[in-house]
């Protein structure tokens, strides 16, 4: 073996050794998206789906304002509110200091978080402290994110748990992005077979997965076949919120690209549609809502559904970049139109905060 086509991952327990990647040029489309999604219109032409739900008003609950409970467990970590920061970025200097701002306000409230894709960490370590934030929220619930395509280019357990163990996380999310790939010049298409290196994955690795779509959905079939091989939670991440094809179509150098990216503005499962199917096929199986969630009465909706948690992203991503003071007043109001909801359906707990609740 020649030891220049190798580069080597060192954690607190384990040394990694990796083969070289052919393709580095993962750090400037990290700063594009970030740019993008910063600069640019890339919502969804498509609604989440909730404005269908409305909650019955109770004019007399039978509780204390003060006694309302937004407390949860989640993958053994308590939540004091039932809110995930989802999956955003990483890779340069500007995602180091998002990462860290987004990790110290989860640390202070209680939240979970996700990192972005970490492949341009695992295959240029150099920039894999641009992810690490435990030092800074040493309790939150932390995970660590891979695509899950990238099982079908050479990656291989050791790069799962590299991923889990630089972050010290405590669930890997895979993320499936088909759609995306397929608008890129240069991504990864080949998803044959795709599902059976997810299951060796969820046999091997020591914490547990959870899989994601990036904003298209997941459909109950779908859901099913991924429970079906170990996969412990599902993110629906439907459609609704940030179009990563609209982020492509900025990206793209040539106007094919950029007018087949555009016709698919609308493309996906509403979050609404892809959290209903997903719960009535797997009642028992954890769940994430995230995709155009834009305040806690919608957050709301997404737990009466069937939610156990629900993730934000872009909203996070835009009050950061103004400051810390603006990331920290947007979770707040997040929390106090939770908590004013649940008392105005009578809810004293998220266990009481049932489909019962809502009206269509």
């Amino acid at each position: 073996m020649d030891i220049l086509d190798y580069y080597i991952i060192k954690t607190n327990s384990t040394e990694y050794t990796f083969k070289m990647p052919d393709n580095t040029n993962i750090q400037k489309r990290k700063a594009d998206h970030i740019s993008i999604n910063l600069n640019h219109d890339v919502e969804s032409s498509l609604k989440n789906g909730l404005e269908a739900f409305h909650f019955r008003h109770n004019a007399l609950p039978d509780i204390n304002f003060k006694d309302v409970d937004c407390t949860t467990e989640i993958f053994g970590r308590k939540l004091e509110i039932p809110l995930l920061i989802s999956s955003m970025t990483g890779g340069t200097e500007q995602a180091r200091q998002i990462n860290r701002s987004l990790a110290g306000a989860a640390q202070r409230y209680h939240l979970a978080m996700g990192v972005g894709s970490q492949r341009v960490g695992i295959e240029q370590p150099e920039l894999m402290d641009t992810f690490k934030v435990r030092e800074i929220a040493p309790d939150i619930l932390l995970f660590a994110n891979l695509g899950a395509i990238q099982l079908n280019y050479t990656y291989s357990i050791e790069h799962c748990r590299a991923a889990v163990d630089t972050l010290e996380a405590d669930v890997l999310i895979l993320h499936l992005n088909a759609l995306q790939e397929a608008l890129m010049d240069d991504g990864n298409t080949d998803f044959k077979g795709l599902l059976g290196k997810i299951e060796q994955v969820c046999k091997q690795l020591p914490v547990p997965v959870v899989v994601k779509e990036v904003g298209w959905g997941i459909s109950a079939e779908i859901a099913k076949r991924l429970v079906e091989v170990g996969v412990r939670g599902i993110d629906v991440a439907g459609a609704g919120g940030t179009s990563w094809s609209e982020v492509e179509k900025h990206r793209s150098p040539t106007e094919i690209g950029r007018q087949t990216a555009a016709a698919f503005k609308g493309w996906g499962l509403p979050t609404a549609q892809a959290l209903q199917e997903v719960h009535t096929a797997l009642p028992e199986t954890m769940l994430i809502a995230s995709g155009g969630i834009r305040d806690g009465v919608e957050g709301a909706k997404c737990l009466a559904l069937g939610a156990d948690l629900v993730g934000m992203a872009r909203t996070f991503l835009q009050a950061v970049s103004e400051s810390e003071g603006a990331l920290d007043e947007r979770i707040a109001i997040f929390e106090r139109q939770l908590r004013v909801c649940m008392f105005a359906v009578g809810a004293e707990n998220l266990a009481e905060l049932t489909h019962d609740k809502l009206a269509v």
